[in-house]
């Protein structure tokens, strides 16, 4: 169990050596604009801080405002996602910009912020603890991994990290505390070879106490995840590649991409290829062979391929340009 002390000890440390990022306020300073908070969750869902700094700064300089990131054109916000991934983000981002510019400002509390679109349980606790100081525990994967670490729990059971994190607040300091955990998490308190030498936390870890404390959480199974492949047409006419919008709806819903195939389980045999690329979604993973064709499909545009970084292509179809581009450079040589 961990001591009364130990929140005071995470906070002097967070007072310390906190991490100044563009959307935080520092320890003890006016909670940062929740918008920013909110943005900034958003894009961190399953993306590094150093890959979020830049193109959060960005989203700023062209939507300073949530109400003018609602009045964006989707079709732009796609575009700026790009390269970010787990592109139904985006999507809910919209929405979500939309509905709390409806209501005339977001909601103060985590029960409120859950009904907004794409706000789960985490993010919610989060916008509410440190835009709001509420007292709500927000729980990602840092702060499960020094919750279980400090009260060497291997398997945690559902709802009992929140009730720990929970406890551990001071009045008043739920904002700080819960960047406190995730600072700790995500510098010291790592996966794997956790500094736990400079841990403030290290006096009352039950998992260094126990000669492991890598084992604790107890890993998650990994799920099999099966393999598909697909087809992406390069078609080039004076200088322009054709490009087309994937539907609304399913993965990189709404984004720019080359025209292909459907993406099935079947091998494709037979294409005289350019290249291949292989991505890694979450549920599965992916060979697009990338194929030189002349026809362009009904629906899409022109796009000059000097300005394809303008494009918003996502990651998977950017890759597949660039084989097909390595191809021509290879052709012209």
């Amino acid at each position: 169990m961990v001591t009364a002390n130990a929140a005071a000890m995470l906070l002097q440390h967070y007072v310390d050596n906190y991490r100044r990022l563009a959307w935080r306020a520092g320890p003890g300073e006016p909670p940062p604009e929740p918008y920013h908070v909110w943005l900034s969750e958003v894009m961190l869902q399953q993306t590094t801080v150093a890959a979020v700094k830049p193109r959060f700064e960005r989203f700023l300089e062209r939507w300073p405002t949530v109400e003018a990131l609602a009045a964006a054109e989707d079709e732009d916000v796609l575009s700026e996602w790009a390269g970010l991934g787990y592109y139904a983000r985006a999507r809910n981002l919209i929405a979500c910009a939309r509905e709390v510019t409806r209501r005339g400002a977001f909601p103060v509390t985590a029960a409120e912020l859950r009904n907004l679109p794409g706000i789960g349980d985490y993010t919610a606790a989060a916008i509410a603890a440190i835009a709001f100081g509420e007292n709500s525990a927000a729980v990602d994967t840092n702060v499960r991994r020094v919750i279980s670490r400090v009260n060497g729990l291997r398997e945690p059971a559902a709802g009992q990290i929140a009730t720990l994190a929970h406890e551990m607040i001071p009045p008043g300091r739920a904002g700080d505390l819960t960047q406190a955990l995730m600072d700790l998490g995500a510098t010291i308190c790592r996966p794997k070879a956790p500094l736990c030498g400079s841990c403030p936390l290290r006096g009352q870890c039950a998992a260094l106490r126990s000669g492991a404390p890598e084992e604790f959480p107890a890993p998650k199974q990994r799920r099999h995840r099966p393999h598909r492949y697909g087809a992406a047409y390069w078609i080039e006419h004076d200088g322009h590649v054709w490009l087309t919008r994937r539907p609304v709806q399913g993965l990189l819903g709404g984004m720019a991409a080359l025209p292909g195939t459907e993406w099935t389980d079947a091998p494709i045999h037979g294409v005289n290829t350019l290249g291949s690329v292989r991505h890694v979604f979450t549920h599965f993973s992916l060979d697009l062979h990338v194929v030189a064709s002349s026809e362009p499909p009904a629906k899409g545009w022109w796009h000059k391929i000097a300005e394809l970084d303008e494009a918003g292509l996502p990651t998977l179809y950017r890759k597949a340009a660039d084989v097909a581009l390595g191809q021509e450079k290879k052709r012209a040589a």
